[in-house]
This record gives C-alpha cells, sequence and structure tokens, in this order.
C-alpha cells in the first residue's frame, strides 16, 4: 500500500508542516510508504476530449491536506480516496455553507445573517444591510468572511461605524453576520472528531483577543468535555460526512454553540496540550477505511 499527503502549493505554515511530518510519521510505523507533496503540479487535468487525465504516481489513498476543490474532485473521479472527501471540505470551507448544511438538525448556533454579495464596483454599501444586521444581531456583532483560517477575515464591529468599515470591506467576498457570545470573548471549546469518535480536546483561550485560536496566539488547556458539546461535535461531523475535523464550540450563558467545523484543522497544540497521539487515531482511521 502507498500514500499521498497533499498539501496547499504556497502555504509554509509550520502547523501544516508539522501535521505531514507527523503523519508520515505514523504511517511508517504501519510500515506503509507515503510521499508527501505539494498541490503545485496539477495533479489532474481535462485534456481536449473532456477526460480527466491525472499527473501523479499510482496511489491507494491521499491525505488531503490542502482545500483546493478543483484538484480534489478531479481525483476523486479518478478513483482516488481522499481524506477528508472533496465534498466535506468544500462544505466546511466555506462557513455559511456548513451552517446552512448543518441547519434544520437541532445543532445549536449563533443568529446568522448570510452576506448580501455585491459585483459591481460602482456600487456602494446600501444602509439598509446595516439597519437589518444590527437590529437582528445588536452591539457587537461579528462580521467575517465564508473562507479563511486560524481567525483570519473575522471582525468584532462594536458599533456602526465599525459594521459600515468591514461590511463595506468585505462585501465583494462571500461573508457573513453573526450574533457574538460575549461570554466566549477570547474562549472556546476545540474538539477533534476522527471516524466518528471523539479523540481529543481542550478549551483554547486568549488573554488579549476576542478570537481563540493558538495559531493566532491563543493557547490550550486540558478540560473535562460536557456531553452536550461532545453531542454537538459528533452530529456535525455525522452530518458533514467528515472522516477527521475540528470542531470549534463556543461557550454561552446558558448553552454551547457551534461556532465552525475545520475539515483540515491543525493537531500540533491539540498533542501538545492533551499528549494524545492524533495523528496516529488519524492514520488507524484511514486503515480501517481501507
Amino acid at each position: 500500500m502507498k500514500g499521498l499527503i497533499l498539501l496547499n502549493a504556497y502555504s509554509s505554515l509550520e502547523h501544516s508542516i508539522y501535521q505531514a511530518v507527523r503523519l508520515k510519521e505514523e504511517f511508517s510505523y504501519k510500515n506503509i510508504n507515503v510521499d508527501v507533496l505539494r498541490n503545485d503540479f496539477f495533479a489532474a487535468t481535462l485534456d481536449s476530449n473532456g477526460n480527466i487525465k491525472k499527473r501523479l504516481a499510482n496511489y491507494d489513498f491521499c491525505i488531503y491536506l490542502d482545500k483546493d476543490k478543483y484538484i480534489s474532485y478531479m481525483l476523486e473521479k479518478l478513483g482516488l480516496r481522499l481524506f477528508n472527501t472533496a465534498k466535506a471540505i468544500e462544505d466546511c470551507d466555506d462557513k455559511m455553507t456548513t451552517m446552512i448544511r448543518l441547519a434544520n438538525n437541532s445543532i445549536p448556533m449563533p443568529k446568522t445573517l448570510p452576506g448580501l454579495l455585491c459585483y459591481s464596483e460602482d456600487s456602494s454599501l446600501k444602509e439598509s444591510v446595516l439597519d437589518v444586521a444590527e437590529n437582528e444581531l445588536g452591539y457587537p456583532l461579528i462580521v467575517k468572511s465564508s473562507y479563511g483560517s486560524m481567525g483570519s477575515s473575522v471582525y468584532k464591529a462594536d458599533n456602526r461605524d465599525e459594521l459600515k468599515l468591514y461590511a463595506d470591506y468585505l462585501r465583494f467576498k462571500p461573508h457573513l453576520f453573526q450574533e457574538f457570545i460575549k461570554e466566549s470573548a477570547g474562549r472556546d471549546i476545540r474538539i477533534m472528531v476522527i471516524g466518528g469518535k471523539t479523540i481529543a480536546y481542550m478549551e483554547r483561550y486568549s488573554t488579549d483577543d476576542f478570537r481563540s485560536n493558538i495559531s493566532a496566539g491563543g493557547f490550550g488547556k486540558k478540560i473535562d468535555l460536557p456531553a452536550e458539546v461532545e453531542d454537538i461535535a459528533l452530529k456535525a461531523a455525522k452530518i458533514l460526512h467528515l472522516d477527521y475535523c475540528g470542531v470549534d464550540i463556543l461557550i454561552g450563558k446558558d448553552k454551547y454553540y457551534l461556532c465552525e467545523v475545520n475539515s483540515n484543522a491543525f493537531f500540533q497544540g491539540l498533542e501538545e496540550v492533551t499528549g494524545i497521539n492524533v495523528a496516529g487515531a488519524y492514520v488507524e482511521h484511514v486503515l480501517r477505511v481501507l
């Protein structure tokens, strides 16, 4: 058996490299050879006859640590088993799509308004959009890009001027407006789910930011996982058909809220905080599936 770990073409993030190194290491303990490549060589192409052609060696599986949906769908059409699947990655990559997919399944989520896309450079931001957002959500409220990782392009608007600034900045991109769960400012719970099972978890916190991402300067600590939180994480992973994911849960006054589901969640911080072999658990799941 031979595997492939496919990384983003351009990313040089330490956490991403760590994932690839750890997974390759755990596969080697099972005597399975795995190549680590960057997704920069057009692994699949479409020829003039409308047929997809692959431009890589024969592999039995691929750990797809990228979010390029075109290559992932093409590789799957060629018969390669991806972890996660192209559809699961695509559904998680777009945060608004994630919430729509999970809606009507008794999963509590912050009140959310989908951003209204603007396609004309000549059009200015509509004040009515701001009216609805502030009336529905109050202040502070969250304005975030539908695409982004590690807390990037997530803004907290404390007043009308800030709301207008962030909404105007994102109006040409998919985005959303969201209720701010003030009790969870600077803290949340990260749960790693692999193969439908809770593998590891921690509370993440920041001392100087409303975002808690470790990759953005936050910290992690061990906790006892509330059953309610575990249920939310497992249900979300199942609905989205994820082999592997990190589920982020906000801590409200009276209940917990699902914030995001990350199909390519970094696990370096989680392994360091908990001492749990997340990479090993992922490898075991891949081998069970295969």
